[in-house]
């Protein structure tokens, strides 16, 4: 029997924050059966595939997905069934033509990836090998992995993603040491429940926020985080700045108005000058190795800026920059903003997008961090094979809640398998 789509059929499921999203099974006349949700972030970037809801406020606040399982079901399905699910790129090519708009604003750009995404797990389960590994034969990639991704742990969170915390929007940890997957993944637990006894200590909650990260409100700046995760660095018996790195995930957008940058825990109104130097202080300070986000995403001259005053030693991460958009990412090479990017599917459409934009910050010698998403998680583990398929430097996802922890599951199995 052949790897032929028969059937294609979406519905609504719960994300992590407690809304909807969509997943997607789909069908092939051999009897396989792929599925895939779509996650998408509480914290999103303008410029990034959007989510298709239905507006009425009578389900779900508004935030509903039967346009797009409609979408999904009437529209795309009476396209793309009947075509082979071993190849990836013509499927993508057709729901491109279907929705040829820069964001998906046609059919969305959830409806449009849980396709996408059900399609090459359907094509692994064919032909019973690992989703990275058709994710690898789909794309022609070479098939000797050599990197493997190392852990890029959220621990603090802030901005949009938690309520009174910080206005940065993530804290993190790198877990650099030279050691197996699941040791690296056993370090950054230990120092997040290192991290617990200091928080408690302090006098703050150890409630955690949208990505299992502690969200400790009350704390009265935006350093005040780095200190804590550099103590619980050390009270775990590692080193900071050699077997762990600090990074931040600003997300400058959020707080970016009429030109200015305003710190609303500190009080504070800044220029990018002014930023620039905060910013400065934090990297003499803090043994940090990664900063993503720093200025708003259309500032493209602070982040040349900072790029050339600051990058020298540290990952300048694009997001909300590049959202994973050929287009945009190709910019920041030629503008000379990044030397790194987030890798998020859902940002934008379909999994070939996102192979081209790999493939062009590869070319580019960038480094890769595939993401996870802030409220909308779902418990798919789709980025864990991505992460190691395109052999990124870093997997980014949350040290607790179950959407989060399935992600470094899968990647400790992937590794056990490919000794690492």
């Amino acid at each position: 029997m052949s790897t032929k789509i028969t059937s294609i059929r979406a519905r609504e499921i719960l994300s992590a924050g407690a809304y909807p999203t969509i997943e997607t099974t789909m069908t092939l006349e051999d009897g396989s059966v792929g599925k895939a949700s779509v996650p998408f972030g509480s914290s999103a970037g303008t410029h990034e595939a959007i989510v298709v809801s239905d507006g009425d406020e009578s389900r779900y606040h508004g935030k509903g997905m039967l346009t797009a399982i409609n979408n999904v079901n009437n529209i795309i399905s009476n396209q793309v069934i009947g075509m082979d699910a071993l190849d990836q790129k013509a499927i993508d090519s057709k729901l491109n033509e279907l929705d040829n708009t820069p964001k998906k604003e046609m059919l969305g750009g959830n409806s449009v990836l849980s396709v996408s995404l059900a399609t090459i797990r359907a094509a692994a389960n064919s032909r019973k090998i690992p989703l990275y590994k058709q994710i690898l034969d789909a794309y022609q990639l070479e098939n000797d992995i050599t990197e493997f991704p190392k852990p890029m742990m959220v621990l603090i969170e802030g901005g949009a993603h938690a309520d009174n915390s910080t206005d940065f929007q993530e804290y993190l940890i790198t877990i650099d040491l030279d050691a197996k997957t699941s040791d690296r993944i056993r370090a950054g637990i230990e120092i997040y429940h290192s991290l617990a006894k200091i928080l408690k200590n302090e006098g703050y909650s150890t409630n955690v926020g949208l990505e299992g990260a502690f969200a400790p409100s009350g704390i009265d700046s935006n350093h005040k985080p780095l200190e804590y995760l550099r103590q619980a660095i050390t009270d775990s018996g590692y080193t900071p700045g050699d077997d762990i790195g600090l990074a931040l995930d600003v997300a400058a957008s959020e707080f970016y108005e009429n030109g200015s940058y305003h710190l609303k825990l500190e009080n504070r109104e800044m220029s990018v000058d002014e930023l620039m130097q905060y910013y400065s202080k934090m990297i003499q300070e803090y043994p940090i190795v990664s900063v993503e986000d720093m200025f708003d995403e259309d500032d493209w001259d602070a982040w040349f800026r900072f790029n050339q005053e600051l990058g020298e030693n540290i990952m300048v991460v694009g997001d909300d920059l590049t959202v994973t958009q050929y287009d945009r990412l190709k910019k920041a090479f030629e503008l000379n903003t990044v030397d790194s990017l987030i890798i998020k599917p859902n940002q934008v459409g379909t999994l070939s997008e996102l192979m081209d934009t790999v493939d062009l910050a590869n070319t580019n010698k960038f480094k890769s961090i595939v993401s996870h998403r802030g409220g909308g998680e779902t418990t798919d583990t789709f980025i864990a094979d991505l992460a190691v398929a395109v052999q990124a430097a870093y997997i980014k996802t949350g040290p607790s809640r179950g959407e989060r922890v399935v992600k470094y599951n899968r990647l400790m199995e992937i590794a056990e398998e490919l000794g690492f």
